[in-house]
């Protein structure tokens, strides 16, 4: 068997392959609920043969939210919807994962194909943005943020608890902190977006605090047999790239010490000046160095949806799961088509029998 299709086990949680479906946003919810929207997306995702599935970048409050339109999971009718979701991955063959967020200053903004933009401030649905400190991302998100006090940095860390809570009993088994993409725990990270000079800012040890601390209060409430994970962006490309991937491994070293189990490695994207080396597969040898110098599994994304591609990163040991976006939303079944062009026996058994029948009877091979 090629080692895409080989199971994948963390924790007391086995995938049926090495492909996951990373959180894509759908920007479809109302007041962070969910709805028949993602009651069939996520679904069809997993019944598409993927091993894992990780519902969107769902707020742990409400001025988390990247959009109006984003999910949340800071109270229990939200978990309902949730739980519902959770239950029809599962059904559908697939580890039902979920990745919980705060935006920090890139909230507040409009739906990508709305704008992409900030919200102006007189509109009704906009919000007030928080970050380490009051600097604005710039480009099409100009919002000065409120600079956080340390109550508001204890208050996030406990949404951060409460919603791994609610996840935890929804029914998922798979938890994913969002510690990349210029959102708030990014943003702490990041030496231009942090600019205190307390104990969550300046150097290294300060700028990691807040992702150490809401790692520590996490790991307390999230079940030790499952697999806790972030996503971290490791390197901004903005000049300065050995100096911040070496802390990123240095941080991603500590988080592996408290209890972290797999790290999916992305881009910053704390600037929007970040000269990104666009390309299949980018991330690939920072994937592996940060798999082996932190010394534990990775995932990572953008570029490795080609099949042999796919399959080549997890059999040199450059990652441990491949994360496969678009590809699946252009063909919910593309790990199906994965398997065919990688010539494995029967691959229509990735797909339920209703389907897998038909394809078989008149297409077999």
């Amino acid at each position: 068997m090629t080692a895409l299709f080989t199971p994948f086990s963390l924790k007391d949680v086995t995938l049926r392959n090495r492909i996951a479906v990373p959180p894509m946003c759908q920007y479809s919810a109302t007041d962070g609920l969910t709805n028949d929207w993602h009651q069939v997306h996520y679904p069809a995702l997993a019944r598409g043969g993927a091993g894992l599935v990780i519902v969107e970048a769902t707020a742990v409050s409400p001025e988390g939210r990247i959009t109006p339109g984003c999910l949340g999971l800071w109270n229990d009718q939200q978990a309902e919807g949730l739980a519902r979701i959770a239950a029809s991955i599962k059904a559908a063959g697939a580890v039902a994962g979920i990745q919980i967020a705060h935006a920090g200053r890139k909230a507040s903004a409009n739906k990508p194909w709305e704008g992409d933009d900030h919200i102006a401030l007189d509109d009704p649905r906009s919000w007030q943005t928080i970050a380490p400190s009051a600097v604005a991302f710039g480009a099409n998100l100009p919002q000065v943020p409120k600079a956080m006090t340390l109550d508001d940095i204890e208050r996030v860390k406990a949404d951060f608890v409460a919603s791994a809570q609610r996840a935890r009993d929804a029914g998922f088994q798979w938890l994913e902190l969002h510690f990349a993409h210029g959102y708030l725990a990014q943003s702490f990270f990041n030496v231009d977006a942090n600019q205190r000079d307390d104990a969550y800012g300046g150097d290294y040890a300060g700028r990691s605090r807040f992702m150490l601390e809401t790692l520590a209060a996490v790991r307390k409430v999230w079940p030790e047999n499952l697999p806790l994970t972030a996503r971290f962006g490791v390197i901004e490309y903005d000049g300065r790239d050995e100096q911040t991937l070496a802390e990123s491994i240095d941080v991603t070293r500590a988080m592996h010490a408290g209890g972290l189990d797999m790290l999916n490695v992305s881009v910053g994207f704390s600037t929007p000046n970040g000269k990104i080396p666009w390309g299949s597969p980018f991330l690939a040898p920072i994937a592996e160095r940060v798999r082996r110098e932190a010394g534990l599994p990775v995932a990572s994304s953008w570029g490795i949806d080609a099949p042999q591609v796919a399959n080549r990163v997890v059999a040199d040991q450059q990652m441990d799961l491949v994360m496969i976006g678009r590809a699946f939303l252009a063909n919910p079944h593309y790990a199906a088509q994965m398997a065919a062009e990688l010539q494995v026996e029967r691959p229509t058994w990735l797909l339920p029998a209703p389907y897998a029948h038909w394809l078989e009877k008149y297409h077999p091979g």
